[in-house]
């Protein structure tokens, strides 16, 4: 018997249950119980929310950090906070959750797909230039399954040609590009705190940036167009209420203190299946060795092609 799989007989392999997802317990109890009974669930209100807005951007290596409904929204609020209208088109990667594109989209401008890179799956820089036209306003790269695109690349494009670039880091958090956090490094950052994320609280989304203007212009769109200092009733910008309540803040703040080392741990696993996957025939793992110093991986999925594909076609 020992000699058959476990579907014909064998034994297993893993006889213990595989550990489940979300992780939690008695921290995160205490953190909703105390909000639940605090009777302050909105952001407006209490405390939740605000601290992790500071603790999460600080993570992050960030100036500025606002706390959303989604990380859909988070797109959408960062492209608006940037100035993109009708007519503007944002480059964006073809391989990408529709967010990504539908966001450019719900800002009245055109998504532009450029071609990924095939051994990271992240945008290529190279394919990126080759599609700036005078309409050209924005750039936003996926860190796809939590490996960093080419920053110092993608960065040097957007000086040349005076572009915004928004990291799209939903798969993200505590990833690393050359000692830099991601959502750190662009104009902005933007995170999703969705079920499946590696930092949830069932949905929710981030914004970061180190400008504070930008972090202005998001504050203000994502609380109905108001300003601080100004009467409740006086909007300055059409947008919506797109703030993250206090019950959602309280956990991802339990969360938060999980976070570092769950990164660390889906850092050394990633390159643990890299290497090892990456000898069986026909299998050809995302690029995640350590080839760029200072540079983390957080394995938000393991991404993988076919490693018998051929040349594609580029547009350039």
């Amino acid at each position: 018997m020992a000699d058959q799989l476990a579907i014909h007989g064998g034994r297993p392999v893993r006889e213990k249950p595989f550990p489940t997802w979300p992780v939690f317990g008695e921290p995160e109890e205490q953190a909703l119980t105390r909000t639940l009974r605090s009777g302050k669930w909105g952001k407006l209100d209490g405390s939740e929310v605000a601290a992790f807005e500071r603790d999460f951007a600080r993570y992050q290596g960030s100036e500025h950090g606002i706390a959303v409904v989604n990380g859909t929204v988070s797109l959408q609020i960062a492209l608006m906070a940037a100035g993109i209208q009708g007519g503007d088109e944002v480059i964006v990667p073809p391989y990408t959750f529709l967010a990504t594109a539908t966001a450019v989209i719900t800002a009245n401008a055109t998504p532009v797909f450029a071609d990924i890179e095939l051994d990271t799956l992240n945008l290529d820089p190279k394919a990126v230039e080759a599609l700036i036209t005078p309409r050209t306003r924005a750039i936003i790269p996926v860190h796809f399954a939590g490996l960093p695109a080419d920053m110092d690349a993608i960065m040097a494009i957007a000086q040349r040609h005076n572009l915004i670039v928004i990291e799209d880091a939903a798969h993200a958090h505590g990833a690393e590009y050359k000692g830099r956090r991601a959502g750190s490094i662009g104009h902005m950052g933007s995170f999703s705190f969705q079920s499946s994320k590696n930092l949830t609280a069932g949905e929710g989304g981030f914004i970061t940036t180190n400008d504070p203007e930008l972090a202005e212009r998001c504050r203000s769109i994502h609380n109905c167009g108001r300003r601080p200092g100004h009467a409740w009733y006086e909007h300055f910008v059409i947008s919506g209420n797109y703030r993250l309540s206090e019950i959602q803040g309280a956990l991802l703040n339990a969360q938060l203190q999980r976070l570092e080392e769950q990164a660390r741990r889906r850092d050394e696993n990633g390159r643990y299946l890299t290497e090892h996957l990456g000898q069986i025939p026909g299998i050809k793992p995302q690029r995640i060795a350590p080839s760029v110093p200072g540079t983390r991986s957080t394995c938000s999925a393991f991404a993988w092609m076919p490693s018998n594909s051929g040349p594609r076609n580029r547009r350039s």
